[in-house]
């Protein structure tokens, strides 16, 4: 029995099925990793690995033409700078925050021997770097090769190509992940694959992520809820089932909770009105992740410039961005705003928690 079988409206089921996916991620965040995380992944990850294949092994065969200019030079107000906001988007190809939360909070509890960590967390990064590159290959050369589609922002197109897709920032941004999938579908159609069944691997791609990611998130969240009780002495989150429901709890609602902004004359999922600094606090984690390395390795008396330079540039393009956002927010968005101002504190935390490290060490090595 399905769900449409009972009369449910679509925006019913879909509700159902969020709340069916909150559940799972809080069950299987409280199950040991070996249980269910690390099964999953590893099959998941067999998954991924054929997707690219096929990808990669599609553009030797379709050899697509990249139609997109390198720089556009006429473009709307509304559309954002290229930098520093470019670079916080691609950023996240070669070094991530989130992943510095994965690497300590699961990836840790999986290996054997510490010497397997250089292996898997650089293959990681290598291979999220292979992905970004595979997704803009799609995305601006891939699309080209799609005849006929329906976009979430335009309708129905009978000949797709990279001007039309992105004829405005405001479809561009509409649209999403459908260039992905519309041009990897493309891609792998050249390999006699029929459209229906390149379609659909394209768009299970993308949800394997989605999936690997629900519960990881769940569980490091978890992790970093009951880190925070211990040490606010705050007994309650350090139990580990309440540490989830408060882990899932703002989740739920960023999902089912709308809000009207000034600039819009539509209500959004408090989700989507946050989405616009994601970027910038993801890659403020990952300057959080080079600067402890950094330390770690300069107490080690170990070479450092190859953390210490990527840090810099990482931590003056999160500040830019997030400077520029709350510019743009001050009149348009107060929640965003504030949220942003408190993000910048937080980076200016972490430096000057850096320099007291680092004063400290070089004090005890020169009275040494």
């Amino acid at each position: 029995m399905s769900f449409s079988s009972l009369g449910w409206a679509k925006d019913q089921q879909t509700s159902v099925w969020i709340i069916i996916l909150f559940i799972y991620s809080g069950i299987a965040s409280l199950l040991p990793v070996w249980l269910l995380l690390q099964p999953r992944d590893y099959i998941n990850s067999h998954q991924l690995l054929v997707g690219l294949g096929l990808i990669f092994l599609g553009i030797a065969v379709a050899n697509p033409i990249i139609e997109a200019p390198p720089i556009r030079t006429s473009f709307e107000a509304s559309a954002p700078s290229i930098f520093p906001l470019l670079f916080v988007t691609i950023a996240c190809g070669a070094i991530s925050g989130f992943h510095g939360l994965v690497s300590s909070g699961t990836t840790s509890k999986q290996i054997n021997s510490i010497t397997d960590a250089r292996l898997i967390g650089y293959g990681g990064m290598i291979g999220e770097g292979t992905l970004a590159l595979a997704s803009t290959i799609c995305a601006v050369a891939g699309i080209g090769l799609v005849s006929t589609c329906n976009l979430p922002a335009i309708g129905a197109v009978s000949d797709l190509t990279w001007s039309v897709y992105y004829d405005s920032w405001a479809h561009a941004s509409a649209n999403k992940a459908t260039a992905f999938v519309l041009g990897g579908g493309a891609l792998l159609e050249s390999l006699g694959i029929s459209p229906e069944l390149a379609k659909t691997l394209m768009a299970v791609l993308v949800i394997a992520f989605a999936a690997t990611t629900l519960d990881t998130a769940t569980r490091i969240q978890r992790f970093i809820i009951t880190e925070l009780g211990i040490v606010l002495r705050f007994k309650l989150l350090t139990n580990r089932y309440a540490a989830t429901i408060a882990a899932i709890f703002p989740a739920i609602l960023l999902v089912f909770v709308n809000v009207s902004l000034p600039s819009s004359t539509e209500a959004k999922q408090v989700a989507w009105v946050l989405w616009p600094i994601f970027g910038a606090s993801n890659q403020m984690l990952a300057a959080l992740t080079l600067m402890v390395l950094t330390l770690y390795f300069w107490q080690k008396n170990k070479p450092v410039l190859a953390l210490l330079i990527p840090m810099i540039l990482v931590m003056l393009v999160t500040i830019a961005t997030l400077c520029l956002k709350a510019m743009e927010f001050y009149s348009q968005n107060t929640i965003l705003f504030v949220i942003d101002l408190f993000l910048i504190g937080l980076v200016m935390w972490m430096i000057v928690e850096g320099i007291i490290v680092f004063q400290k060490k070089r004090k005890i090595n020169a009275n040494n």
